[in-house]
């Protein structure tokens, strides 16, 4: 872990949070690094973009307030094509077969939070307001961090990987309502909100499962779309026919 990473734990205060045994990390540190936005916008030292983009970041910095929530749920039944974890059933065969050896796995959902979210919103220039996003999706991205090595610290886990709903064909985008139902009430623990579309409110949101693995999984090995800007692994043509189709031995 690094040091940064390390101080964004240390910063962070863990609440517990309603009946289900949720917990709210609170207060998660957002500590961009300028030179490495101005890299990934292109905006050179000097210009007025770099100027722009260095004077949105203190106001980001001033206003955001990224934070997570997740609770310790345990696998406890196994069908061909769904699983029930903490009593809420999932349907997802791929969801399935990476749990068959796991019992204890952590729904979870991360947000740049709302301040942020309102604060993109209001920029009305259109490149401001993208790099308002970028902003934005790095606050993100460090609390997803935070969050992944909070768990790895406080229940000693190795090697992890996830799944979000919406992510694969197999495991849809209405599977949201489940995990928020098994999280308790993530709009009051965290300001995030589904919509009738099971989009999350704020935008800059991710939710899913984090469960323990000897062999590295990423949802993009199941995913054929190839221009992705969030793409972690290549995609695999044969791994759901190995791995997945119902009959076969996961292995």
């Amino acid at each position: 872990m690094s040091r940064g990473q390390a101080g964004q734990l240390e910063e962070a205060k863990i609440e517990l949070f309603g009946e289900c045994g949720a917990l709210v990390m609170d207060d998660i540190a957002f500590k961009p690094n300028l030179r490495r936005l101005m890299k990934k916008l292109r905006a050179k030292e000097g210009t007025r973009h770099a100027d722009q983009l260095a004077s949105l970041l203190e106001d980001a910095k001033t206003v955001a307030r990224p934070r997570a929530t997740y609770r310790v749920a345990y696998v406890e039944k196994r069908e061909e094509s769904s699983v029930l974890i903490g009593g809420v059933t999932f349907h997802s065969r791929v969801l399935r077969v990476n749990l068959d050896d796991v019992h204890r796995v952590f729904p979870f959902a991360v947000t740049a939070g709302n301040e942020l979210h309102e604060w993109m919103q209001a920029q009305d220039d259109l490149l401001v307001r993208y790099y308002a996003d970028v902003i934005s999706e790095t606050a993100l991205r460090q609390a997803s961090v935070a969050l992944k090595d909070h768990l790895s610290r406080r229940y000693g886990l190795g090697r992890t990987s996830t799944m979000s709903p919406g992510s694969l064909q197999d495991w849809p985008i209405q599977e949201q309502r489940p995990l928020f139902d098994l999280l308790g009430d993530p709009e009051e623990a965290i300001g995030v909100h589904l919509t009738d579309s099971m989009l999350m409110i704020p935008s800059k949101s991710v939710s899913g499962i984090r469960f323990p693995v000897e062999t590295t999984f990423e949802s993009c090995q199941l995913c054929q779309r190839e221009r992705c800007p969030s793409r972690k692994a290549p995609y695999d043509e044969g791994l759901y026919d190995r791995r997945y189709r119902s009959g076969t031995r996961p292995g």
